[in-house]
């Protein structure tokens, strides 16, 4: 074990470290948890430490680390080996190439649904195309289900600005941390932020929405034991279980999801790589949406479904 290493631990005392044998020391700790990312969380991390981010580590390779920069990394890497996400230590995330503030309050953004960003801003597009009452200088109206940290909707907003979000979560804190996302990036003025279950926020604005998107819960509960610890144990529960199929949240947006959409609105939900078919029967069994569509990831996975809104209800063979 090395000096530093036994300082983290407090088993044992070592002069100053220098910043290279920092990062080294906190990548063998990391490692030997076995966790796969260890080389990048201490650099994270350091480089958190020093101010500047991960470059900043290797501007600084042999300079030694002074005591209360030591003290604050070794605090912030025992948080890491408890199992904390990242996201949580630092309070940021990177989503659609934004930086995002991240509280334990909220579900940690993943790189996979910047597809579902991606899909809406594409969606958006057809509509402007294909529907000609739609007024050049019109604004999009985009219901954002479960919104959590704000990713999907402040990303939304800040890559067109004729879109207008209204952002619902049943977790008075993540509404506070997706509004200081929205106010980060410059959105406050297009996004409103309602507090309440699902559709509950905006009861009077039937037929209101060019789009409806979320990301909802969708771990099984039988499965919720077997996530990654640093899931499991550090993100919210809320905006993980998706009840005994997974399903629940999916099923309620979409028998419910119409009434707030305009003839011809689209609908986009993030999905388990294995409930595009199921999804796509929800769909179907409403009777009031498109066929749905399949969009895969790029590992070619199952990732988000998507249908519009249809004026009279439609017969599937």
């Amino acid at each position: 074990m090395s000096g530093w290493e036994c300082q983290v631990v407090g088993d044992c005392g070592s002069k100053p470290a220098t910043v290279v044998q920092a990062l080294q020391g906190g990548t063998e700790i990391l490692g030997r948890l076995g966790i796969d990312s260890a080389r990048l969380d201490a650099e994270v991390l350091l480089g958190t430490v020093l101010g500047g981010g991960r470059e900043q580590i290797y501007l600084n390779y042999e300079m030694p680390l002074k005591i209360h920069d030591e003290e604050l990394y070794r605090r912030l890497l025992l948080r890491r080996t408890r199992g904390e996400p990242i996201a949580y230590i630092t309070g940021h995330r990177e989503f659609w190439s934004l930086d995002f503030y991240v509280t334990s309050e909220v579900l940690v953004p993943r790189p996979d649904t910047e597809l579902l960003v991606e899909a809406t801003l594409g969606l958006i597009e057809e509509t402007a195309s294909r529907d000609r009452s739609v007024e050049p200088d019109a604004k999009f109206q985009v219901l954002d289900l479960g919104t959590g940290c704000g990713a999907i909707g402040v990303s939304l907003a800040r890559e067109r600005g004729d879109v207008e979000v209204w952002a619902t979560d049943l977790s008075s804190n993540a509404l506070e941390v997706a509004r200081a996302n929205a106010k980060r990036h410059g959105v406050t003025e297009r996004i409103r932020f309602d507090q309440g279950d699902i559709f509950e926020p905006i009861k009077d604005r039937r037929a209101f929405f060019h789009g409806v998107v979320s990301n909802p819960p969708y771990v099984r509960r039988s499965e919720m034991e077997d996530l990654p610890r640093e899931v499991r144990d550090w993100e919210p529960k809320l905006a993980l279980d998706g009840g005994a199929d997974g399903l629940d949240f999916h099923r309620r947006i979409i028998e419910q999801g119409y009434l707030y959409l305009m003839d011809g609105g689209f609908m986009v939900l993030e999905i388990a790589p294995d409930m595009g078919e199921k999804v796509c029967h929800l769909f179907k069994s409403v009777g009031r949406y498109s066929k749905g569509s399949i969009h895969l990831d790029l590992a070619g996975r199952n990732r988000l479904v998507s249908a519009r809104k249809l004026s009279l209800p439609e017969t599937f063979d």
